[in-house]
């Protein structure tokens, strides 16, 4: 049996679907071997509207990866988004009999008290992620396991979301023939993707800028400690180009693909573009543009600031740094734009220390399918149900060979 395992990363995006298949060697080396990106229109702000397109979609972006990596994908980690998410933070605390040390089992029970919280009907909680333990007063203990004392307490931070978007998102996995191991929000898969060992000491920021939503999370020493979805992405910056030039939105996707900029100053005020509708060519200039591009940028970070901040407090006394990834902060000026609104060191993440196809992946557009298969590493079972295809060799085609020349001869003889 060999040594290395598979593992599976699939984003389900409102504009795109990222497959990304990675091989974890003995020593724990994360190789990308496969990689199948597709465009998506059956999904709005991160929730699924179309079965039919976004099954479609799946089995092409695995397709490619398969085709990639020459593996057959049984089973994949799903990223999750979308407003229907919801996150908490929940306190549970249980006894530890006096004379005895914590063990697994207290650490469980207490995480269990704390997951114990009223939530409504419908929603399917994702994930409990413990803070920090405290034992008979003292905090700031990351794991008590052997501990001696009598009172046991944890913070715990959870995500749940909708059980119909969730099932939704499940079936276009397992309609397109692979079973989900386990969903994953999508801030917690992008900030174990582009994260720096420094950034998981501190508390940081994390920007995931998508298609139709903005997800958030603050990591507090490498741990996920708040987390929210905006509603709000880079389609609407498209939806602003095409209602200011009257063009379809596909049009105006290339237009700010090729010609966007976040920040006015780095536009060439020189550069006019010319842009033809049914009805009459417009004309724009990419300073111009970069004036319609700018005051959505700014809505969506300062709609994470006003988030953070009801929650968590002030954001520069709370976060040492900001990263942002996702699609949208490919836009040049994004950076410098998030800089002037926070006030805090920002930078641009990419998947970082990964080996293989790294470069295919070194994309802050690749953060959550590649968060996805960190994820699975840590959480996953010891081999994953997938299966490398074998090709036949030479002693193996002559053997099929004799065998049909047989049976042709059998049936020869007999009529």
């Amino acid at each position: 049996m060999s040594d290395e395992r598979i593992i599976v990363g699939l984003d389900i995006g409102t504009t795109k679907i990222c497959t990304v298949i990675g091989e974890v060697a003995s020593d724990g080396v994360l190789d990308i071997i496969g990689e199948g990106t597709v465009p998506s229109d059956g999904l709005r702000k991160g929730v699924v509207v179309n079965l039919e397109r976004t099954i479609a979609a799946v089995r092409q972006s695995v397709a490619a990866a398969q085709r990639v990596a020459g593996v057959e994908v049984h089973s994949a980690w799903v990223g999750v988004a979308g407003s229907h998410l919801k996150a908490l933070t929940s306190h549970g605390m249980t006894a530890i009999r006096r004379g005895f040390d914590v063990t697994r089992t207290d650490i469980d029970r207490t995480i269990e008290n704390a997951r114990a919280v009223p939530l409504e009907a419908n929603m399917e909680i994702l994930h409990v992620i413990p803070q920090e333990y405290v034992v008979d007063g003292n905090d700031g203990i990351k794991d008590p396991l052997g501990m001696s004392g009598v009172r046991l307490e944890v913070d715990v931070h959870i995500v749940a979301g909708a059980q119909g978007p969730l099932q939704n998102l499940k079936r276009c996995a397992t309609d397109a023939g692979v079973e989900v191991d386990g969903l994953v929000v999508q801030a917690l898969a992008s900030g174990l993707a582009v994260l720096n060992r420094g950034e998981q000491e501190l508390t940081t920021l994390l920007i995931d800028i998508g298609g139709g939503t903005t997800d958030i999370g603050v990591f507090r020493r490498g741990t996920l400690a708040h987390s929210a979805v905006i509603p709000l992405g880079g389609d609407h910056i498209t939806q602003d180009i095409s209602q200011l030039l009257r063009i379809p939105p596909d049009e105006a996707e290339r237009v700010k693909r090729r010609y966007g900029v976040a920040l006015p100053e780095l536009a060439d005020r020189d550069v006019e573009l010319e842009v033809a509708n049914p009805s009459y060519t417009a004309s724009i200039s990419t300073f111009e543009l970069a004036q319609v591009i700018r005051p959505r940028v700014v809505e969506i970070l300062d709609m994470v600031r006003s988030d953070i901040e009801q929650r968590m407090g002030a954001l520069e006394l709370l976060a040492g740094n900001v990263v942002i990834t996702g699609g949208a902060s490919l836009m040049p000026g994004v950076e410098q734009v998030a800089n002037d609104r926070f006030r805090l060191p920002v930078r641009i993440g990419k998947p970082d220390g990964v080996s293989g196809l790294s470069d295919v992946v070194a994309s802050p557009a690749h953060a959550t399918a590649v968060g996805l298969v960190r994820y699975g590493m840590a959480h996953g079972p010891i081999l994953a149900p997938v299966v490398r295809r074998q090709r036949s060799t030479t002693s193996e085609a002559a053997e099929t060979e004799n065998f049909f020349g047989r049976v042709r001869k059998i049936l020869k003889d007999f009529f």
